[in-house]
C-alpha cells in the first residue's frame, strides 16, 4: 500500500503549482514513458552486437535470425499476457515488474557465456517490450487530464524513438572497446532500467483502476492532484461504465472492418522493412562498403532522423490527418526503398549513397507509419472491444516484426544480390500499402469515436 506516500508526494508537488496542474501529470507521464525509452533501446541495441554474436557462437544465418527475433517472440507473448495482471494487480505494479524484466535482460545478456542463456535473456527483454507497449500508453491515458491527453500520450512514442537513438549512439561510442564491446552495449541498458524501477515507485496508481476496485476515496485524491476538478463526476461515470459495460467478443462479426484495417496497417508497418533496418543497420552499411566504425556512425544518423521526424509528425497529425500522413509516407518510402534496392543491384558499384536513401526512408516512415499506427488502431474500435482490438493490432505487428527480423539475414547472406531482393520486396509492399490507404482506409481526423463507429457500420 503506497497510496499514502503517493498522495503526499502529489500534494507536495502540487503545492505552489496552483493554476498549473499540467506539471504533475507531465512528470508522471514522463516517468511512465521511460518504459517506451527502454522499449526503443532494447529493440535496437542488438544492431551493434549481432555480427560479433554470430562469430562468437558460429551461428549460420538461420540461427542468427532466430537469436535476433527471440526478443520479438517474447514481445508477442508479453503483449498477450499482460492484460490479466494489469487488471488484477494494477498498472503501477506491472510497470515496476516491467522495469525489473528490463534490468534482468540487460545484465543477463551482458554476462551470458552460453548462447541458449543469451537467447533466454533476449526473450525476457522482449516480454518487457511487449508488456510496455500495452501498459505504458494505457497508464498515461488514464492519468492524463482530458485536455492534455493527446500531448501526454505522444510521450510514449517519442521515448521509443529516443531510446533507439541513444542505443545507436552508445553502440557507436562503445564499439572500440575490444572483443567484449558487445557486452557493454547490451549491459548499459541496466542503468536506465534501475532509474525506471526507482522512479516508477514515486507515481500514483491509475485512479481509474482504483475506481474499478472500489477505492473511490484514494482515486478522488489522485484525480484532484492531476488537475481534474470534477473528480466525483469522473468516479461516478467510471462506475456507470463498469456496470453498463458488456464484455463482447472481438470476433463476433460486427467488427470485421476495424479488424481488417488494424491487421493490414500493422502488417504493412513491418513489411516496410523498418525492423530489418533498425536491427541490422550496421550490417547494411557494411554491405554498402562502409568500414565498421563508419557503419556504427551512420546508424546514429538513422536514429536521429527517426527522432526528428517523429517529433514533426506528432506536431501535425491532428492538422493533416492520419490518411494524408500515411499516403505521404508510403510514397516517400516507395522511392527511397527503390533507390536502396537499385544501389544493391550491382555489388561492384559505389554504394555510398545508401546512407542518404535510408535516412530518407526513415524520415518518411517516422512521419507516417511510426506516428500514426497506434493512434489509428485505438480510434477505430469501440470502447467495448478497444483493448482486444489494440492487442490484435499489437500481436499482428510483433508477429510480422519477428518474421522480417528472422528472415533478413538469411536473404542477404544467400546471394550477392540479397540486399537488392530485400529492398525490392519492401518497396513493392509499400506500393500495395499506398493503394490500400488511398482506396480503402478511412480518415478519422476531427471525428468523434461515435462518428467513426457509425461510418464503419458498427451499431
Amino acid at each position: 500500500m503506497h497510496i499514502q506516500t503517493e498522495t503526499m508526494t502529489a500534494s507536495k508537488h502540487s503545492a505552489g503549482q496552483a493554476g498549473a496542474p499540467f506539471g504533475y501529470p507531465l512528470r508522471i507521464a514522463l516517468i511512465a514513458a521511460m518504459g517506451g525509452f527502454l522499449f526503443g533501446f532494447e529493440v535496437s541495441v542488438i544492431s551493434g552486437a549481432e555480427k560479433t554474436i554470430q562469430q562468437l557462437w558460429s551461428l549460420d544465418s538461420f540461427w542468427l535470425g532466430f537469436t535476433v527475433a527471440s526478443s520479438l517472440i517474447g514481445t508477442v507473448l508479453g503483449s498477450l499476457i499482460v492484460g490479466g495482471p494489469t487488471q488484477k494487480l494494477g498498472r503501477k505494479k506491472v510497470l515496476t515488474a516491467i522495469a525489473l524484466f528490463y534490468l534482468i535482460s540487460a545484465v543477463g545478456c551482458a554476462v551470458s557465456s552460453l548462447w541458449i542463456l543469451f537467447v533466454l535473456f533476449r526473450f525476457l527483454g522482449g516480454v518487457a517490450v511487449g508488456a510496455s507497449s500495452v501498459v505504458g500508453p494505457m497508464y498515461i491515458s488514464e492519468i492524463s487530464p482530458a485536455k492534455q491527453r493527446g500531448r501526454l500520450a505522444g510521450l510514449f512514442q517519442l521515448n521509443i524513438v529516443a531510446g533507439i537513438l541513444i542505443a545507436y549512439l552508445t553502440n557507436y561510442l562503445l564499439a572500440g572497446l575490444g572483443e567484449d564491446s558487445w557486452r557493454y552495449m547490451l549491459g548499459i541498458m541496466a542503468i536506465p532500467s534501475v532509474v525506471f524501477a526507482i522512479l516508477v515507485r514515486t507515481i500514483p496508481e491509475s485512479p481509474r483502476w482504483l475506481v474499478l476496485n472500489g477505492r473511490d476515496e484514494e482515486a478522488k485524491k489522485i484525480f484532484s492532484h492531476l488537475g481534474e476538478p470534477h473528480a466525483a463526476d469522473l468516479i461516478r461515470q467510471e462506475h456507470e461504465l463498469s456496470k453498463g459495460g458488456i464484455k463482447e467478443r472481438l470476433f463476433n462479426g460486427k467488427y470485421n472492418k476495424p479488424i481488417f484495417y488494424a491487421m493490414l496497417l500493422a502488417m504493412f508497418n513491418q513489411l516496410s522493412g523498418i525492423n530489418a533496418i533498425i536491427y541490422y543497420a550496421p550490417r547494411i552499411f557494411e554491405m554498402a562498403g562502409f568500414n565498421r566504425a563508419d557503419a556504427f556512425q551512420q546508424s546514429v544518423f538513422i536514429g536521429l532522423a527517426n527522432f526528428v521526424f517523429t517529433l514533426l509528425a506528432m506536431s501535425v497529425i491532428d492538422k493533416f490527418g492520419r490518411k494524408k500522413l500515411l499516403l505521404i509516407g508510403a510514397a516517400g518510402m516507395i522511392v527511397f526503398l527503390g533507390l536502396t534496392a537499385n544501389a544493391f543491384s550491382n555489388p561492384a558499384a559505389d554504394h555510398s549513397a545508401v546512407i542518404y536513401y535510408l535516412i530518407g526512408f526513415i524520415a518518411f516512415f517516422a512521419f507516417s507509419q511510426g506516428a500514426v499506427i497506434w493512434v489509428f488502431i485505438s480510434e477505430i474500435f469501440p470502447n467495448s472491444v478497444r483493448s482486444q482490438g489494440g492487442s490484435l493490432g499489437s500481436f499482428t505487428h510483433w508477429i510480422m516484426a519477428a518474421i522480417i527480423s528472422w528472415t533478413f539475414p538469411m536473404i542477404v547472406e544467400s546471394s550477392s544480390l540479397g540486399g537488392f531482393y530485400s529492398f525490392v520486396f519492401y518497396s513493392g509492399m509499400m506500393l500495395l500499402s499506398f493503394l490500400f490507404i488511398w482506396r480503402v482506409m478511412p480518415e478519422t481526423k476531427g471525428k468523434t469515436l461515435e462518428q467513426i463507429q457509425k461510418e464503419l457500420g458498427i451499431k
